[in-house]
């Protein structure tokens, strides 16, 4: 009688045993790869797989989106500067039977092909292409990974660069350039400020020019915000005009004076009075 419980009880954990083996239950984002006898038969799932114990083995494979950091990795440029470069990369199973027949671990291989292509590309740029044209450098790492691993049944779907490490005298270096950078834009900004000024002037001189009178409003104007400060000079302003009248009438004065003096020495010389010139000791 004991013998027939032990022999049903055995029964019963060969049956549970048999049904635990063979029952399988894959999520919405998973995927069972199917071997019988060592052959691939099929990619099965989601829902209720039933496998044949100890004949068919399956391998479970997620097709959600992988996050996968990548080391820093030590990158000499194209102006051959040294950088520590770091990024992540994320990455799907597309073809769950490629990604466990044709390679080994794909994380590890996706892991190790981003490191050398994050390396390569970098490489043929230099440092200031790394810093501003970060987007331009992920979409080339992720167009290379993404050829690369296609044959894996992987698709590469971002590549994001994270932080670009320099020594402290690149550093110091990069700053010494920025600081130059505005210098040179703030004269460029001064000396288009002063061109314009310089501009304006002339057309408010020719302006002026044109009317005498704008002139001695300015004049007066001119005068009014020297008696507003406190100050003991007072420069006064002359006009050029009155300069040139003052001129002009000097002149006039001297040529009077000159054709006076003719006539009085051609009487002199016809009355016989001798010309007496300034004797030279």
């Amino acid at each position: 009688m004991i013998f027939d419980y032990v022999a049903y009880l055995v029964l019963v954990l060969v049956i549970v045993g048999f049904l635990v083996s063979a029952i399988r239950i894959l999520r919405e984002y998973e995927r069972g790869i199917v071997f019988t006898l060592g052959r691939f038969t099929g990619v099965k799932g989601p829902g209720l797989i039933i496998l044949i114990p100890f004949v068919q083995q399956m391998v479970r494979v997620d097709l959600r989106v992988i996050v996968q950091d990548v080391p820093p990795q030590d990158v000499i440029s194209r102006d051959n500067v040294s950088v520590k470069v770091n990024a992540v990369i994320y990455f799907r199973i597309v073809d769950p039977e490629r990604a466990i027949i044709k390679v080994e671990n794909y994380m590890a291989a996706t892991s190790q092909l981003a490191q050398t292509t994050l390396r390569s590309v970098l490489g043929k740029h230099e440092l200031d292409e790394m810093l501003a044209e970060r987007d331009r450098l992920n979409a080339d790492i992720q167009q290379i990974l993404d050829q690369q691993t296609d044959a894996w049944g992987i698709k590469v779907a971002n590549v994001e660069i994270k932080h670009i490490d320099l020594n402290e005298n690149m550093i110091r270096a990069i700053a010494k350039q920025a600081e130059a950078e505005r210098l040179r834009r703030a004269k460029v900004i001064n000396a288009e400020g002063e061109q314009q000024a310089a501009e304006k002037l002339v057309d408010a001189g020719r302006l002026l020019a044109a009317e005498p009178q704008a002139m001695q409003l300015r004049y007066f104007a001119a005068l009014h915000d020297i008696a507003s400060e406190r100050s003991s000079t007072i420069v006064f302003p002359l006009p050029t005009d009155l300069l040139a009248h003052l001129g002009g009438a000097s002149e006039r004065h001297a040529v009077t004076a000159r054709d006076a003096s003719g006539p009085q020495q051609d009487r002199g010389r016809e009355a016989g009075v001798p010309n007496l010139g300034t004797k030279r000791i």
